[in-house]
């Protein structure tokens, strides 16, 4: 058995002369060109599949390999999984070539080889360098294209893969790093098989999801718990990246957003224990890619004032002239296309690539003390309670319930509020769901308040380009609505104050 440690990219047909000129730069080992010929089998009710077990026949030169790839781990952006390989004399696979440990309790081995077939195929070239790094490590950087195909159709393959097959995985990501510096390539999360899979079921995709509760355990430490975090948000942000690439859907980068806030908060959750310094680098680019993202709240607003050709706008007289005025200002904010060049930027992937490799070097590590090591290593429920309790602190100075909040008070806290709702996702787990969730509720609510309010400030922000007569009738509209959130608001906030928490 042998486990790929791998890094997987996403190119156009184009990038190859740019790869070529970054490769006569480096010390070159071995080098191949071969057309490779693969067949992925599984069984009708693709039981393979479920167990996230790949089953292929490579067929090059005159040489067939069967394959059984069992399930893995894809962490931080980099692939790691176990493989077993077996020569054949044919296309049809032989099970009993793998060892019996191979595979999982659950499958009975003779009744799959049964009922194989084959389920689709990718036929690509590849171009293979063996490359030898600095450290002594030695990296196998491969350039596919080609096609999967299945049931009568196909999708193309143009992929760079970086297998570490000998010395350190810092190896791969000093070399993808390398690679990257003029742009052009796109981390992949989606290998060949899956997008077979994906083919032969007619798959449209994935569908955009709110982040979900971090997985977390009473029994881990403080600093495995961070980890967690960190990973399942740099998931979050790796699966919506794939899905606005295949449907350029805004609600993908929305939630890529929010993946960038949950890592920041939880630098500011650890801060206490993970010195500024120690992540200096990438709390920089994360702020600039936040930034390269801002204009998307007063794009889903416009989107909304918009929607139902201007049905919100329907009582006023200037609701024509708004509504133009609103699409020239949408207009005016990025455009698909700038997004997608902005996803295979030079700046885009190696902040990827560098947040990638801090966390599984643990880069903060060398910037500790003794004191924030101990603090680290211990149980995370204490240092869970202590977290929450400052939030709800925070939360009740910032919306006290004696005190009248105005639009301004509560658009000013919406980035805090949002912050705060997501150091409860970091947790959530360790806590009853019942209580947990009945504590939360009204926050959410008060959440989606401020994004109703949020959505009028681009009528508001038109005031200044009408007469006279339609400025009078718009700001008395803005107000009616205004009064009307702000009055279930300040409800909703009343509530929430008087709720006992869920954590001792």
């Amino acid at each position: 058995m042998e486990t790929e440690i791998e890094l997987k990219f996403f190119v156009s047909p184009e990038f190859s002369s740019q790869l070529l000129r970054k490769i006569s730069e480096a010390k070159i080992l071995q080098q191949s060109s071969r057309m490779l010929g693969n067949v992925y089998f599984d069984t009708p009710d693709q039981i393979l599949r479920q167990h996230d077990i790949g089953l292929r026949v490579r067929r090059f030169d005159d040489v067939f390999v069967q394959t059984l790839k069992t399930a893995g781990r894809v962490v931080a952006g980099l692939h790691q999984r176990p493989e077993y390989n077996a020569e054949i004399n044919g296309t049809d696979p032989d099970l009993s070539l793998h060892p019996v440990d191979a595979w999982p309790e659950s499958i009975n081995v003779a009744d799959v080889q049964q009922q194989l077939a084959p389920l689709f195929s990718t036929d690509f070239e590849r171009q293979q360098w063996l490359v030898a790094m600095p450290d002594g490590s030695q990296v196998e950087l491969a350039f596919d294209q080609g096609e999967v195909s299945a049931k009568g159709q196909t999708t193309p393959i143009c992929e760079v893969e970086l297998e570490l097959k000998s010395g350190q995985t810092d190896a791969l990501f000093t070399l993808a790093r390398e690679l990257c510096a003029e742009g052009g390539m796109r981390l992949g999360n989606l290998s060949k098989a899956a997008r077979g899979y994906r083919l032969a079921a007619d798959y449209q995709g994935d569908q955009v999801k709110a982040l979900s509760f971090v997985p977390v355990q009473q029994d881990q430490s403080v600093e495995s718990v961070f980890v967690n975090i960190l990973e399942h948000a740099l998931g979050h942000w790796h699966y919506h990246e794939q899905i606005f690439a295949e449907r350029q859907e805004l609600p993908a980068l929305y939630q890529i957003h929010q993946a960038l806030t949950l890592i920041r908060q939880a630098l500011v959750i650890f801060g206490g224990m993970i010195p500024r310094r120690a992540s200096a680098l990438v709390r920089q680019e994360l702020q600039w890619l936040e930034g390269e993202l801002d204009w998307l709240g007063e794009f889903a607003s416009i989107e909304q004032l918009l929607a139902d050709k201007g049905h919100v706008l329907k009582k006023l007289n200037a609701r024509k002239e708004l509504m133009k005025q609103l699409q020239a200002r949408q207009q005016a904010l990025p455009e698909v296309e700038e997004m997608m060049q902005l996803l295979e930027s030079s700046r885009y992937c190696g902040l990827l690539l560098d947040l990638s490799r801090w966390i599984l070097s643990r880069g903060w590590q060398p910037f500790l003390d003794d004191k924030s090591r101990d603090r680290l290593a211990g149980d995370i429920k204490p240092f869970a309670d202590n977290v929450l309790n400052r939030s709800w602190e925070e939360l009740a100075d910032v919306f006290p319930a004696e005190r009248q909040l105005n639009r301004i008070d509560y658009l000013d806290q919406q980035p805090r509020l949002n912050r705060n709702l997501l150091s409860g996702l970091c947790f959530a787990e360790l806590y009853d769901e019942e209580k947990r969730a009945g504590f939360r509720m009204p926050w959410l609510d008060l959440l989606r308040g401020m994004e109703d309010l949020q959505q009028l400030e681009p009528v508001r922000l038109l005031l200044d380009q009408q007469d006279d007569e339609d400025r009078s009738q718009i700001e008395k509209w803005l107000s009616r609505k205004e009064e009307s959130l702000l009055h279930a608001m300040d409800q909703t906030r009343q509530i929430g104050i008087e709720l006992a928490p869920y954590w001792p």
